[in-house]
């Protein structure tokens, strides 16, 4: 058993020890550049960034780098939707509180820009920092309530297939089966060609018709098949960007579907399809980054909340924030960050603000959505599958994973909770207003409590019918839900966390990572990136975006942030710029069968 005062120290010493000698020489060369300034070393151009999420502890971090003065601000706890939490009044006996979560962490090879952060954080042990900490799940896994389960391991070199017993083996093959069977050959082809339509778009399609057109109408699925619909317009839909099938933007679903399809095949991959971290995130992730960042100088103020964001004389001139203790105050700087979700941020932005740049104004069209995590805490190992899971046919749309299997170095047991839990199964939940199949409820009109149980027996359905009993209800030891979430059960639900979602025309609101005004800048999932996706991945790159934008209007020498896009087939390319020729004449694409 690991020890988290050992490991802390370890750290903040140690490790924190060698990314100061790491980083000293890129710190006092940034300082020496002084921006491109001219500044002296005490005279550092300062950033306050508002907002500790992903976003805003990469601004940060490239910041801090780069030789600037940077402040975060940050209402609640560093990491924002991506940290672990632990759950209250659950350590006993010396071990740590158990983990729980927003939802669970997938970083899948499609992302690039936020891999290269994460092996510039140091970690003990490790070569490339936290990225090491990064484990490939081997299988994933459609199940199906009623029918055999589709499970597919995940090929990728070095990453061992699962173990498969007969029986296993014999279920697969019925499941691919009895799916192939009840899908008629004439609709499979026809989503093949939908996908080879979509693929072989130019950019302008895309992003003009295809962004217009919702998913469900692209792909036919009105006339369809039940199972076409569950798992190619439904299925996918919520398992990639977390939308309606019928609401979501097409471009934007065939943009991370085409992605994931060359992960696959390890066309401009940065790793597998599916990574997830080898510990609770905060373990693994967020607390090293935390470390580092002071090493680089850093300050952070947790409990501080941004509450007025105003604009006089063509900039901004302070940002007023609250304290822990309800106490406000102007905090200046030379630069502004706002790292904050955008369901928080556009609240905070004067009117005066807006009308200096008016994409501000059209964020107020961005609309979010609930998907958010429970986790149930186990007495024993569940014999899922070492992956994830998505529970096709569950009204309330719950994707999961078993954690404790691809924790190798945590006895879950000895280490969290009360030495009975012995395994975590995050759940997210991404349906929050279709009714139930235990209480006839959305899970907004059900109580904490009444979620619980209705995830509980969704789970079973999904997992407990083709005779193998998978979850036991003698096997639940407690759950932890979100705590963002308030007020359910009630006419007045509250969600503090909740996800950007892409229906048509959401490309189009978007705005740029520099604004008009001169020292403020957006950072957040929200923000136009390539990924077009509200991810971790597009959180840290639209930081890295603004970044470059304030190092730009600082006239600073220093080098500008990378930017990976996303991977683009060269032997693709030829047919987008034919389709290019075709959709300015007004033509459909050539391979459009209608």
């Amino acid at each position: 058993m690991r020890k988290e005062s050992t490991r802390r120290t370890f750290v903040a010493g140690a490790g924190a020890t060698a990314a100061l000698a790491a980083t000293a020489g890129t710190v006092a060369t940034a300082a020496e550049r002084d921006g491109g300034r001219g500044r002296g070393a005490r005279e550092r151009p300062t950033v306050a960034v508002l907002g500790g999420g992903v976003a805003g502890l990469t601004a940060a971090h490239e910041l801090a780098e780069r030789g600037f003065a940077v402040t975060v601000h940050e209402r609640r706890a560093l990491g924002g939707k991506a940290r672990s939490m632990d759950v209250p009044d659950s350590a006993k006996g010396g071990r740590k509180p158990l983990p729980g979560e927003h939802g669970f962490r997938f970083i899948p090879g499609i992302y690039h820009n936020l891999p290269d952060t994460m092996r510039r954080i140091p970690f003990p042990g490790n070569a490339r920092g936290v990225f090491d900490n990064l484990v490939f799940p081997r299988e994933m896994m459609f199940a199906r309530t009623g029918r055999e389960d589709l499970r597919f391991p995940i090929p990728w070199e070095g990453n061992q297939p699962p173990e498969l017993s007969l029986d296993d083996i014999a279920r697969m093959l019925r499941a691919l089966l009895d799916t192939a069977l009840r899908l008629p050959a004439r609709e499979a082809a026809y989503f093949v060609n939908r996908a080879l339509v979509f693929l072989t778009s130019c950019d302008e399609r895309r992003d003009k018709q295809w962004e217009a057109t919702p998913w469900w109408e692209f792909v036919r699925a009105e006339k369809m098949s039940e199972d076409y619909q569950r798992i190619l317009a439904i299925g996918i839909t919520r398992n990639i960007v977390a939308t309606k099938a019928e609401e979501a933007s097409t471009r934007t679903v065939g943009t991370l579907g085409e992605a994931f399809v060359f992960n696959a095949l390890g066309l401009g991959a940065d790793g597998p399809p599916d990574r997830i971290l080898n510990a609770p995130t905060n373990e693994a992730w967020i607390d090293p980054w935390v470390e580092h960042l002071r090493t680089l100088g850093v300050e952070f103020r947790v409990g501080s909340t941004v509450r007025a964001i105003p604009y006089a004389d063509g900039k901004v001139p302070y940002v007023t924030v609250e304290d822990a203790d309800g106490k406000r105050e102007n905090i200046t700087a030379d630069h502004y960050v706002c790292a904050l979700p955008v369901e928080h941020a556009r609240l905070l932005w004067s009117r005066e603000l807006r009308a200096a740049d008016p994409q501000l104004a059209r964020c107020d069209k961005l609309r979010t959505d609930w998907m958010t995590g429970i986790q149930f805490y186990l007495t024993e190992r569940t014999p899922i599958l070492n992956g994830h899971l998505n529970c096709i046919d569950s009204p309330w749309s719950l994707t999961a994973i078993s954690q404790a299997t691809h924790w190798p170095d945590r006895d879950f047991p000895a280490d969290y909770g009360d030495g009975v839990a012995a395994d975590c199964l995050s759940v997210d939940i991404s349906e929050w207003d279709k009714r139930g199949i235990l209480y006839g409820k959305t899970a907004k009109e059900c109580t904490r409590d009444e979620v619980a149980k209705e995830v509980w027996a969704q789970l079973k359905a999904a997992l407990n019918d083709t005779g193998k009993t998978v979850l036991k209800d003698s096997a639940l030891h407690s759950w932890f839900l979100d705590p963002g979430v308030d007020g359910i059960g009630t006419p007045h639900p509250i969600n503090e966390d909740e996800l950007l979602i892409h229906p048509v025309g959401t490309l189009h609101n978007r705005p740029d990572a520099a604004t008009r005004i001169p020292n403020f800048y957006l950072a957040g999932d929200y923000v136009t990136v390539d990924i077009d996706l509200a991810t971790m991945e597009g959180a840290n790159a639209s930081a890295r975006q603004a970044v470059n934008a304030l190092l730009d209007r600082e006239g600073s020498d220093a080098e500008r942030c990378t930017l990976t896009p996303l991977f683009r087939a060269p032997a693709i390319e030829a047919l987008k710029r034919h389709d290019r020729v075709r959709y300015r004449l007004g033509l459909r694409n050539a391979l459009d069968l209608g």
